[in-house]
């Protein structure tokens, strides 16, 4: 568990993993991380330790099994707990898709038992599709904002919030259950490279693209239509790929001049167990997510 609390925040706010944010934004905005685990070999790990990092690729090159799973509800009760105890009034939960994983619905159960207010925020992303609403989150409890327009804040963002994502293959996808056997099917018939985004929480292929440069050339374009003309930050998410990550990223810097330096993040284990090495994945979301 990582984070601390700023002793200013009636709002602390709690996140999972898989928002695969930095350890100085960890810090800076006082978050909570709870992870989950990855298992690699019979072995397991925190999502986010360098062995589960750089094993899993390996791991799934090699068909090894690797197996993921979501945290216990006891993880976020003790993180709910220890918010109460450095003096927050309430806590805003933003997690992964709950289409993808159990996370949420853990947190739910604990903050039945939590000895202060809990809202439990489904970004239905995951990546930075969560980390830039948990961020959001962050920034909004700093400014003293109460319980409920720090959820809004969450939600606002996570609503607006777009992710893009290319992979080599849909083969790891479809063993873990995370797409439908027909696109697989479809893909490796016709040596597609698939182009993937989240609707309604869930993985749904976007545009199938007969060439893996073709593929990230649209994936570039399909971010700067979605980063439109305002202000939006932009993050560019790999596994085992930071070369093409960078360079994806320089692309997006010149091509959307109203956003910050793009993020470079490299996913966790957890996610590269479902996606396999050489993901690409862009997020956009609004620099100034309005709440509703």
């Amino acid at each position: 568990m990582s984070g601390e609390y700023a002793s200013a925040m009636p709002v602390a706010v709690v996140t999972d993993s898989t928002a695969y944010l930095d350890e100085p934004e960890i810090a800076r905005h006082g978050i909570t991380v709870v992870p989950l685990h990855v298992a690699i070999g019979g072995r397991e790990f925190d999502d986010t330790e360098d062995p589960a990092r750089v094993g899993v690729a390996e791991a799934l090159r090699d068909h090894a099994p690797v197996t993921t799973s979501q945290p216990a509800p006891q993880r976020f009760a003790a993180a709910y707990a220890e918010a109460a105890a450095r003096g927050a009034d309430g806590v805003v939960s933003v997690h992964l898709s709950g289409a993808l994983s159990g996370t949420a619905e853990a947190a739910r159960l604990a903050a039945k038992e939590s000895p202060v207010p809990v809202e439990v925020v489904d970004s239905g992303s995951v990546g930075m599709g969560l980390g830039f609403p948990v961020l959001a989150a962050a920034e909004t409890a700093r400014r003293g904002a109460s319980l409920a327009d720090v959820a809004s804040t969450a939600k606002a963002s996570a609503a607006a919030t777009r992710s893009i994502f290319y992979v080599d293959t849909l083969e790891y996808l479809r063993r873990g259950g995370r797409i439908g056997a027909a696109a697989t099917l479809l893909g490796s018939a016709l040596a597609i490279k698939p182009l993937l985004n989240l609707e309604d929480g869930t993985i749904t292929v976007l545009e199938k693209v007969r060439t893996a440069h073709r593929a990230i050339a649209r994936l570039e374009d399909l971010a700067v239509e979605a980063a439109g003309g305002g202000a939006v930050r932009v993050a560019v998410q790999h596994l085992g790929a930071a070369e093409r990550a960078r360079t994806l990223a320089d692309a997006l810097a010149s091509r959307i001049p109203a956003a910050a330096p793009p993020l470079v993040v490299e996913v966790g284990a957890v996610i590269g167990a479902h996606v396999g090495p050489g993901l690409l994945a862009v997020t956009v979301s609004p620099a100034h997510p309005q709440a509703g």
